[in-house]
């Protein structure tokens, strides 16, 4: 039977994505992974961390044309290869390389297009030396967004909770003007719909956090708790959909209070996040809800300070890898029941 090919974006060149990929591509079984990166940087990490791997060309036709672990002992792993602008040095970012990250995310994107791959993984990347190119750039997520159909719902997933959320990467600032009756709206479904057909929970449970302290106590401490959460809340009950809230985000993550849910809805980054990844750290995978394409990721950023020294861990990044196959498998029992 062949497997399902998914496509590994190693992330920032200079950051730990190039080594915790190879890292997970060296011992994963469960599904053809093909690393989206420059091959010689991949060379070079592999060599640092001692790694026994032979890096060749991914051949885009049919299964693997040989097999996967040479007479000489070393693991074979497909490499799509995109040139890097400059060398890089682990922990030493260079704007120069900036686009190269943004070309593996397009390679990524073009592979599943084609038919050639099933699903995306994303490695970290910096958002930062991005930006410091000249490229305007907020996330991933929002970056696949702009290359494929759909909105984007991010969703983090730890075994003891899910947390999806109605803003991303905004200043806290920014976040009160994007909190609208329709984004709230849109977020709910696209939750329900996914949790329904990507996750096969047929009627899932879902909570909302208000914006304002206590959620705004009746308009004494804002008004977009009543003005435009809840009529979104409303809204979508009415179409059938199991939703509560608001409820004050400091008693929604209490655990009498979510385990009664399959998911909880937050307003923003910082008011969901931080909850989930002091339960969940490097257990938890970033989910892009909404979209046309598969693509999780880790939960962590590009630890800049420990890349190259042989001391990250890739955990996250090989649940990611599991989660984006479960989604892969899900989506073609779907294809096929609906045949």
């Amino acid at each position: 039977m062949t497997q399902p090919v998914l496509a590994l974006t190693t992330g920032e060149p200079a950051g730990i994505g190039p080594e915790i990929a190879l890292h997970v591509a060296a011992r994963y079984r469960k599904a053809r992974l093909v690393l989206i990166a420059d091959i010689e940087l991949l060379r070079l990490r592999a060599s640092a961390e001692r790694l026994e791997l032979e890096l060749v060309p991914f051949a885009s036709a049919g299964a693997v044309s040989s097999e996967p672990v040479l007479e000489s002992g070393k693991r074979r792993i497909e490499v799509l290869h995109v040139p890097l602008a400059r060398p890089s040095v682990a922990g030493q970012l260079d704007p120069r390389n900036a686009r190269y990250v943004l070309a593996t995310l397009d390679a990524a994107l073009d592979a599943c297009a084609g038919g050639l791959m099933q699903a995306i993984v994303t490695a970290p990347v910096h958002k930062g030396v991005i930006n410091d190119a000249g490229v305007p750039f907020s996330g991933h997520t929002e970056y696949l967004a702009q290359r494929s159909c759909g909105s984007p719902v991010m969703m983090l997933a730890a075994p003891a909770l899910r947390v999806a959320l109605v803003t991303t990467h905004l200043p806290l600032r920014d976040v009160c003007a994007a909190i609208t009756q329709a984004r709230v709206e849109q977020v709910l479904r696209i939750v329900a719909h996914d949790l329904r057909v990507r996750f096969g929970i047929d009627n899932p449970r879902i909570q909302v956090c208000g914006l304002n302290p206590h959620a705004g106590e009746g308009g004494h401490l804002g008004t977009e708790d009543d003005a435009m959460i809840a009529p979104a809340i409303e809204s979508l009950r009415a179409a059938g959909v199991a939703v509560d809230g608001p409820w004050p985000a400091d008693t929604a993550f209490i655990p009498e209070r979510r385990d009664r849910y399959d998911v909880t809805v937050a307003m923003y980054h910082d008011q969901g996040l931080p909850v989930l990844k002091a339960l969940g750290f490097g257990q938890a995978v970033n989910i892009t809800l909404g979209l046309d394409v598969i693509r999780t990721s880790v939960d962590h950023g590009t630890a800049l300070d420990i890349a190259g020294r042989g001391l990250a861990e890739s955990n996250s990044l090989e649940v990611a890898v599991d989660q984006a196959l479960e989604l892969v498998h899900a989506a073609s029992l779907a294809a096929r029941a609906s045949a």
